[in-house]
C-alpha cells in the first residue's frame, strides 16, 4: 500500500467567506455591502436566495470551531466584512464587529487553530459602491485606512494576511456581468482592477509599518491553467493570449510589478484603456508579497477557428464537456493535472514564490444521507487526486505551505445562492444543523496522519 505524506508543518485548513456564512446581515450595526444589496434585488439570484442568514455563522461560531477541531484543523481562513467594521466603508468604527471577530479569532487560537484572516472577500461596504467602487480612488484610500486599522488591532494575534480575494472576479467578471450596475462594464472592470493592485500595494506597505509586522502577507488569485484543444500553431497563440488574460494580467504586476505588454496593447486597442501610471508600478516594485494564494478548481480548454479569433475572448474559451472527461454538477471539468501544471509553471515562471492554496473543492447537490453521513464520494475522489497533484508539485520543488479546502460549510454561492454545495459540512438551512460528509471524515482522517493511502 503506497502512502504519500506531506511536509511536517503542512497547514491544513478550510476556507470561508464573510457574506456567504454569516448572516447577521443588519445587527449589531453593521453596514450594508454590496452583497446584502443584490442579494435584496428581485431576479439577481437564483431561487431569490439571500445572505441574511446563510450560515448563521455570527451566532454559531462557537460552534463551527468545535466542527475544525473535530476535523483536526491547523489553520482556518476567514475574511472580515468591512462594513461590520466600518460601515460606511471609512470613518467611525463599529465596536460590536470589532468584537465579533476579536471573539472569533481568540476562539480559534484558543482551540489550537490558526486564524488566516482575508482583508475583502467582495463585501464592499454600499456606501463605497455609490462613490463609484473600484474604478475611484477614493474606495483606495478607504480600503487602506480600513487595512491600517486591522493589522494594528488584530495583528498581535494573526500572523497571515490575504489582501484580496480574486481580483478577476470582483472586478473584471462582475462589472463585465453587470452585477452592481446593471451595465455591463468591462473597460471599467479593467480599470478597477488596477485600481485593486494599487490598494494591495498600500496595504502590503502599511503592514510592514504597522504595529505587528512580524506575519507575513499575500493575495489571492483565481487561476486555471490553459490547454490548446487541439495542438496548432494559431491554438498555440490563442492559448497564450487566454492565459494573458486569465493570468498573466494578475500574476505579472504581483510579482514583477509590470503589466503583460501583449494584453496592455489589447486593452488598449479594444477599449483606449489608459496608461498605467509609472508611480503605480513602483509601488507594486517596492512592495513584494510574502506569499501567493491560489484558488484553483479546474482548467481551461482553448481553440482557435480562424486568426481573426485570436481576441475574441468568448468565441476562444471552450465550455462544451469534452467526451470522458469528468465534470461536478457544477458543470466544471474535474482537471488535477490542470491543478499540477499550474504549480509548476508559476512556480518556474515567478522565481519560486511560497504558495498556499487558498481554495480548492467540488460543487455537489449532498443529498444521498445514510447512517447520518452525507455520502459524497465524488468529492472525496476529486480530493484525493488534487491533493496528490499537489504532492507532485512539491516533490518537484513547488513551495506549496498549505491546503484551505472550499468549503467548511455548504453556504451561499453568490449569484447560485444555495442551489449547489461545496462543504465539508453539509448545512440544514431551515434548522441550521450540521451533518457530516464522508469527505470530511476523510480529510479528518488525513490531517491526522499527514497524509494518505493512494491505493484506498
Amino acid at each position: 500500500m503506497k502512502k504519500i505524506t506531506f511536509p511536517i508543518d503542512f497547514l491544513w485548513g478550510t476556507a470561508t467567506a464573510s457574506y456567504q456564512i454569516e448572516g447577521a446581515w443588519n445587527e449589531d450595526l453593521k453596514g450594508e455591502s454590496i452583497w446584502d444589496m443584490v442579494s435584496h434585488t428581485p431576479g439577481k439570484i437564483r431561487n431569490g436566495d439571500t445572505g441574511d442568514i446563510t450560515c448563521d455563522h455570527y451566532h454559531r461560531y462557537k460552534e463551527d470551531i468545535q466542527i475544525m477541531r473535530q476535523l483536526n484543523l491547523n489553520a482556518y481562513r476567514f475574511s472580515i466584512s468591512w462594513p461590520r467594521i466600518f460601515p460606511l466603508g471609512k470613518g467611525n468604527i463599529n465596536k460590536k464587529g470589532v468584537e465579533f471577530y476579536d471573539n472569533l479569532i481568540n476562539e480559534l487560537i484558543s482551540n489550537d487553530i490558526e486564524p488566516v484572516v482575508t482583508l475583502y472577500h467582495w463585501d464592499l461596504p454600499l456606501a463605497l459602491q455609490e462613490i463609484g467602487s473600484w474604478e475611484n480612488r477614493e474606495v483606495v484610500d478607504a480600503y487602506v485606512e480600513y487595512a491600517k486599522f486591522m493589522f494594528d488591532h488584530y495583528g498581535d494575534r494573526v500572523k497571515k494576511w490575504i489582501t484580496f480575494n480574486e481580483p478577476a472576479v470582483f472586478t473584471v467578471s462582475f462589472y463585465g456581468g453587470g452585477v452592481f450596475t446593471g451595465n455591463r462594464d468591462l473597460r471599467g472592470g479593467y480599470i478597477a482592477s488596477t485600481n485593486v493592485n494599487v490598494a494591495h500595494a498600500k496595504a502590503v506597505k502599511a503592514y510592514r509599518n504597522s504595529k505587528n509586522p512580524d506575519g507575513v502577507i499575500g493575495i489571492t488569485l483565481n487561476l486555471t491553467h490553459v490547454y490548446p484543444k487541439i495542438k496548432s500553431s494559431l491554438n498555440s497563440e490563442a492559448s497564450y493570449f487566454i492565459d494573458g488574460i486569465s493570468n498573466r494580467w494578475y500574476l505579472d504586476p504581483i510579482f514583477k510589478g509590470e503589466y503583460p505588454e501583449d494584453i496592455l496593447n489589447f486593452l488598449k486597442t479594444k477599449f483606449n484603456f489608459p496608461d498605467i501610471p509609472q508611480g503605480d508600478l513602483e509601488l507594486l516594485k517596492e512592495n513584494p508579497i510574502d506569499f501567493l494564494g491560489i484558488n484553483n478548481y479546474s482548467c481551461t480548454w482553448v481553440a482557435a477557428e480562424k486568426p481573426e479569433d485570436l481576441t475574441r475572448v468568448s468565441k476562444l474559451i471552450k465550455t462544451e464537456r469534452i467526451e470522458g472527461r469528468e465534470y461536478s454538477k457544477y458543470g466544471w471539468e474535474v482537471c488535477p493535472e490542470g491543478f499540477y501544471d499550474l504549480l509548476v509553471r508559476i512556480d518556474k515562471d515567478y522565481d519560486h514564490p511560497v504558495i498556499y492554496i487558498t481554495e480548492n473543492g467540488y460543487a455537489d447537490k449532498d443529498d444521498n444521507i445514510e447512517n447520518g453521513i452525507v455520502q459524497d464520494d465524488d468529492r472525496l475522489n476529486y480530493l484525493r487526486r488534487y491533493f496528490k497533484a499537489a504532492h507532485d508539485g512539491i516533490k518537484e520543488g513547488v513551495k506549496l505551505k498549505g491546503y484551505f479546502i472550499w468549503s467548511l460549510l455548504d453556504n451561499f454561492e453568490w449569484l447560485q445562492g444555495y442551489s449547489i454545495r461545496f462543504g465539508l459540512i453539509r448545512v440544514n438551512f431551515e434548522t441550521q444543523e450540521r451533518i457530516w460528509k464522508k469527505s470530511a471524515q476523510w480529510y479528518r482522517d488525513l490531517i491526522a496522519q499527514n497524509g494518505f493511502d493512494l491505493d484506498l
